[in-house]
């Protein structure tokens, strides 16, 4: 009775390889995933200062409306007046627009380009500065345009901070 059922089985050590090589593989994968996403991230965002000529411009007058598209979404405008009280030509703006919630705080937050508004044709137009400059001492109707604004916002005027300027 040689051989039978009692004898060990060899050891398989081919099996033994390819969980080493799932090991090493996987151990690979994970750090060039590590390294691709630590040089692909963006830089984190400054906070930074308006720009000086903020200063010499004001922001009133501002009212919202909405209105449905053709495919029933709600677009909603902030309109207002923008005053230059410099001594410089205005070519663009951006706004850092913050929408907040029944509680005061934060629901959203944008930075976007004032836009001039023209309203002397069959319908309303908006203009960026560059074509439509704002001239020292000079007032303009501006607009915002939203496509969409948190659920949590508490529907009131937001929050408007100039961020940056370009002059000429």
């Amino acid at each position: 009775m040689g051989g039978g059922l009692l004898q060990p089985t060899p050891v398989d050590e081919e099996h033994d390889s390819s969980r080493r090589t799932i090991a090493i593989s996987t151990a690979v994968v994970i750090a060039l995933t590590v390294i691709v996403a630590f040089l692909l991230r963006s830089p984190p965002k400054r906070a930074s200062a308006p720009s000086p000529y903020a200063a010499s411009l004001k922001l009133s007058d501002f009212k919202m409306s909405a209105v449905k598209n053709f495919v029933g979404a709600t677009i909603t405008y902030l309109d207002g007046t923008v005053t230059n009280a410099g001594n410089k030509t205005v070519a663009r703006v951006i706004v850092e627009i913050k929408f907040k919630d029944d509680m005061g705080q934060l629901a959203q937050q944008e930075e976007m380009p004032l836009q001039v508004l023209r309203t002397t044709g069959p319908y309303p137009e908006v203009w960026d500065f560059s074509v439509s400059p704002l001239g020292p001492s000079q007032s303009q109707a501006v607009r915002l345009t939203f496509d969409h604004i948190s659920e949590q916002w508490n529907h009131q005027l937001p929050d408007m901070q100039i961020t940056d300027v370009a002059v000429k």
